[in-house]
């Protein structure tokens, strides 16, 4: 946590991943971020993984250090709520349909300079998951050894949905600076689809695809247009080599100790391989087996401080508990904290991803209980009573 967006107050409206990424991004960077739920819970409170008395594991963790309001918003008094509570912040972050009561133009009646950051599945407003946006660009065809023909393969990190909630985080700092400018509020809406599509167009591969007029074929675990791929050594632990700068390959030769195979490669095929990580892609075929065959001769507790040495990037394959019980990743990692997690089990909690060196890192801040600051936001932002407040916990509105 660190404090550059202290007095920067946000309402969050949302559910899922993408948006309240968002949420989560701008609260770790200091900002006050207020989440309003449903009464009870929206439809990601319970999400799977869940802790063993029910409460989400998924849900707790990406709303760290947001303060939490539960509204009934099947009422008209509870969206009338919602609505003031933007209106008074100033800022609103959602993924709430775009023509329903959370519309820009309808809050912007009430608060001329407000800004919406709105999440959507697809810019014309239809339902979009990170998960049907990859299949509609293409990549789980390209996912996997080419021995499963044009199956495809499901990715398991929901990319697009922390891409978009990274960018819509973006997006309301942008239209900030924007007002602060000129004066004026405004929407930013960032669809899902959009995210997905555009990024596969920013790394070449819509261009690729339409100046070929070819798919790119599956390579496996090879890295396309780069020197990388698993390689397993004598005592069966599984390592991934890169090379994709000069250092990288000349040191990786020198480890393994293959600095003759690869000149004679070089001068049968009249190629070389110190600069262009493109060339060592093309011929794989040749490089592939030697370093299989050298990694192969070599116990990984006595390759690894040699590849450690030799600046080379490399990456040992574990699995989700071995990586959570790592000391540098996670354990001695100061990223991370412990908090009173609304579950109540305990582990390590992630704080801000960022490291400034001149600033002292804060912890990790724990996730509300649902509703836990519904008066005391009502309170202070809208300027409700102590009455009022009883009489909307009377009638069902707030909780």
């Amino acid at each position: 946590m660190y404090p550059l967006l202290s007095g920067l107050s946000v309402v969050e409206a949302s559910s899922f991943v993408a948006a309240p990424t968002a949420g989560l991004y701008l609260a770790q960077m200091g900002a006050e971020v207020i989440r309003v739920d449903q009464v009870g819970g929206g439809p990601d409170f319970r999400r799977w993984p869940q802790a063993p008395n029910g409460a989400s594991l998924y849900w707790e963790n990406l709303n760290r250090a947001k303060e939490s309001v539960a509204l009934d918003l099947g009422r008209p008094e509870g969206r009338e709520l919602l609505q003031a509570l933007a209106a008074a912040a100033g800022q609103l972050l959602t993924n709430f349909p775009a023509d329903g009561f959370l519309a820009h133009d309808a809050l912007a009646a009430r608060r001329a300079d407000l800004i919406t950051v709105r999440v959507m599945g697809t810019a014309d407003g239809g339902p979009a998951l990170d998960y049907t946006v990859n299949a509609a660009i293409g990549l789980p065809q390209l996912t996997g050894p080419a021995a499963l023909g044009d199956a495809p393969v499901n990715h398991v990190l929901p990319a697009w949905d922390l891409l978009t909630g990274a960018y819509a985080a973006f997006s309301m700092l942008a239209a900030i600076r924007h007002r602060d400018a000129t004066g004026k509020g405004g929407e930013i809406r960032v669809p899902l689809q959009d995210v997905a599509t555009g990024s596969v167009a920013n790394l070449g591969m819509i261009a690729e695809a339409l100046t070929t007029g070819a798919n790119r074929p599956r390579l496996g675990n090879d890295v396309f247009g780069a020197f990388g791929r698993d390689f397993t050594t004598a005592d069966g632990k599984r390592l991934m080599l890169m090379a994709i700068t000069p250092r990288q390959w000349n040191g990786l030769v020198a480890v393994l100790n293959i600095d003759a195979e690869v000149s004679r490669i070089e001068a049968e095929r009249g190629v070389s391989f110190a600069r262009d990580e493109g060339v060592r892609f093309q011929h794989r075929d040749a490089l592939f087996p030697l370093v299989e065959r050298a990694v192969a001769a070599r116990h990984a507790d006595e390759l690894v401080p040699e590849l450690e040495r030799q600046g080379c990037c490399y990456g040992a394959y574990r699995t989700t508990l071995e990586a959570a019980r790592d000391p540098a990743l996670v354990g001695d990692n100061p990223m991370f904290g412990a908090t009173d997690n609304p579950s109540g089990l305990a582990y390590p909690a992630a704080g801000a991803f960022a490291t400034l060196p001149a600033q002292a890192r804060e912890a990790p801040r724990a996730a509300p209980r649902l509703g836990a600051d519904t008066d005391r936001v009502l309170a202070e932002r809208l300027g409700f009573s102590s009455a009022e407040i009883g009489r909307l916990h009377d009638t069902g509105v707030i909780g």
